[in-house]
């Protein structure tokens, strides 16, 4: 879906293409993997899983799932806070507990080495009355289609970045299964919009590819934004294309079928000027029969449209769905 007639200008002039990994490189499906408790794991489970149970993030879910599946309840929270870019704050019986990745909290020696093995995964630390009491790492996986994806936008001339809030093992290990060089790790939410305009700084035309309220100002910073379908309503309402599916090889035929019509129209406007500049003096000199000019004129219109019905033709480079589309093309 593209908003405007000027997008189209646009995805000629992009030569560097920002991907946000969680739910645009990858699924986004998050599941916990490991649980590493200094006490006992289900009060861990049951803590952590109260207040990451009152957050939407993906993360937040996965453990919030993981937890409910292994206890079967939870138990409430209060004063429930999100910290931006930090991790979620609540009131669990009493307890004040914090879970995120940056929560500011010293590791004791023996989750410092667990941390360390768990290199590779998203790790979030679990602190209770502001003592670190254990980790629970979670896993993304890269979907089906972004390596294709990523090696068709290069196709296109443009040079893909993997920009997320990860850590940078996390971001470097998604990065190098689908073939990205550049990547811009444990960048908070209110700084993905810098991030854009410190590359368009650099002289960069940047295409931003994003899917979660996060993503909005630098959707809306891009020179081209793309909001995959699958994602938030803020996230659509602030990119100027929205790519229908989660396929990230969707964005692929947005700037082809963006760039093709473009072509198109640039032609049109051609041969338009050409056939009247040479025309209109022949018949103004009386040196072009009046039926023939006629006929001419109408065999212009026929080719302007005849030109554009080529667009018709155009295929899309999505030959099978992935399995998490759940449809067939």
């Amino acid at each position: 879906l593209i908003k405007g007639p000027e997008v189209l200008e646009s995805t000629r002039k992009v030569d560097t293409i920002v991907l946000d990994k969680t739910g645009t490189v990858t699924t986004g499906a998050m599941t916990v993997t490991d649980v590493v408790a200094l006490e006992g794991r289900q009060e861990l489970l049951s803590l952590a899983g109260a207040v990451e149970n009152a957050s939407e993030h993906p993360i937040a879910r996965a453990v919030a799932q993981a937890a409910k599946g292994e206890l079967g309840s939870l138990p409430d929270v209060t004063d429930f806070s999100n910290e931006e870019g930090h991790g979620v704050r609540g009131t669990v019986e009493g307890r004040d507990v914090v879970v995120g990745k940056n929560n500011g909290v010293s590791l004791p020696a023996e989750l410092a080495e667990a941390k360390t093995k768990l290199a590779g995964k998203t790790v979030m630390t679990v602190a209770v009355d502001g003592n670190a009491t254990g980790l629970i790492a979670v896993a993304d996986t890269v979907k089906d289609t972004s390596a294709e994806a990523i090696n068709q936008l290069k196709g296109l001339g443009l040079t893909p970045i993997l920009l997320t809030g990860d850590n940078q093992s996390v971001a470097d290990q998604i990065a190098g299964q689908v073939a990205i060089d550049q990547v811009i790790a444990e960048v908070l939410p209110a700084d993905k919009a810098h991030v854009i305009t410190d590359l368009q700084e650099q002289g960069k035309s940047v295409a931003m590819v994003g899917d979660g309220v996060n993503d909005a100002a630098a959707l809306a910073q891009a020179d081209l934004g793309l909001a995959m379908g699958t994602g938030t309503d803020v996230a659509i309402q602030a990119a100027d294309i929205t790519l229908v599916r989660g396929d990230l090889r969707g964005a692929t035929d947005a700037i082809r079928l963006s760039r093709r019509t473009l072509g198109t129209i640039k032609g049109n406007l051609f041969w338009a000027f050409a056939y009247n500049v040479a025309a209109i003096p022949l018949a103004a000199f009386g040196m072009l029969n009046p039926m023939l000019a006629g006929a001419a004129m109408a065999f212009s219109s026929v080719f302007v449209v005849s030109n554009s019905l080529r667009l018709r033709g155009f295929t899309s480079v999505i030959r099978e769905v992935s399995p998490q589309e759940g449809t067939s093309k």
